[in-house]
């Protein structure tokens, strides 16, 4: 058994793994090759467990980018007939090592309630619950008739600054844990526009007068995609607006073939999982959100 660095032979393991453990988590190979070719990045680490050359668990770490005091996050999956051996609490070190390291002074974990209790030794506490839930997009319904004067449109056709604004606004304002302040642009354009696993042009936003009044924004490919965010500006807040940009970003991954659409909410966020009941999304999982200090 080794715990190591992951290596770029090691995606297709990652990827059957999670796709086995955890699918609505939509891991691609594209996202995660190019995330192991990128240069080593403390807050961005990547840990595989390994045995006889076979990926058996896997941890995985992120800074939440624009929080004050910066906050981390990560992810640990183990493949069942391995637990019990100390691989998860070897990964779950490894991870906390590189958040301290890049100055996260928080973990936050979204974890199958049974770890609940394990988790705890380490400090952690659970502050709600996130539910997952997904949905083929054929069965989306059609696209409700947009309010006078509102055009949707794909994100790839948005001005970068006009979506930055409108995802400053949504960020600080989103339900969480994690205290949102602002990301300086640069940081935003490379982590968000210019990232290879955006589907801008399978995400909408809701224009008016040129102004994006509501968007939603998802991340994967053309097969499977992660409703990231979605979000109305509040003043145009009660009118129907994120059921209509997802709605039609649905009928838009629909006709790019993608077989999967996954998304997840806190367990308060009322109004975003009654538009998604409305589409029609599933619920596949519910997982206990956890933060320990670092």
């Amino acid at each position: 058994m080794e715990i190591r660095a992951a290596e770029t032979g090691d995606v297709e393991g990652a990827i059957a793994l999670h796709d086995a453990l955890a699918p609505y988590l939509v891991v691609t190979r594209t996202a995660l090759t190019r995330r192991l070719q990128a240069p080593p990045a403390l807050g961005l680490g990547t840990f595989a467990a390994v045995d006889a050359g076979e990926v058996v668990g896997w941890g995985s770490t992120a800074l939440i980018a624009g929080s004050e005091p910066l906050d981390g996050q990560l992810r640990v999956l183990v493949r069942p007939d391995y637990r019990g051996r100390g691989i998860g609490a070897k990964l779950l070190e490894a991870t906390h090592r590189d958040l301290r390291a890049a100055g996260a002074t928080s973990a936050r974990v979204f974890a199958d309630p049974s770890t609940v209790e394990w988790a705890a030794r380490w400090g952690y506490r659970q502050t709600r619950q996130v539910h997952y839930a997904g949905i083929h997009p054929p069965k989306a319904p059609d696209v409700p008739g947009a309010p006078t004067g509102v055009e949707l449109v794909g994100l790839d056709q948005v001005d970068p600054r006009k979506l930055y604004e409108a995802d400053e606004v949504a960020q600080r304002t989103k339900p969480g844990d994690a205290k949102i302040t602002t990301r300086p642009y640069d940081d935003w354009l490379a982590g968000i526009w210019n990232s290879p696993s955006m589907v801008l042009d399978l995400s909408t936003a809701a224009l008016y007068d040129g102004e994006i009044i509501a968007f939603t924004l998802g991340n994967g490919d053309h097969t499977k995609i992660w409703s990231q965010m979605t979000a109305t500006m509040p003043e145009y807040r009660g009118r129907g607006l994120a059921k209509l940009v997802k709605c039609a970003a649905l009928r838009r991954a629909a006709q790019a073939g993608v077989r999967g659409a996954y998304t997840a909410n806190y367990d308060g966020n009322a109004p975003m999982i009654a538009v998604n009941e409305w589409l029609g999304y599933d619920r596949v999982a519910t997982h206990a959100v956890l933060i320990c200090p670092l």
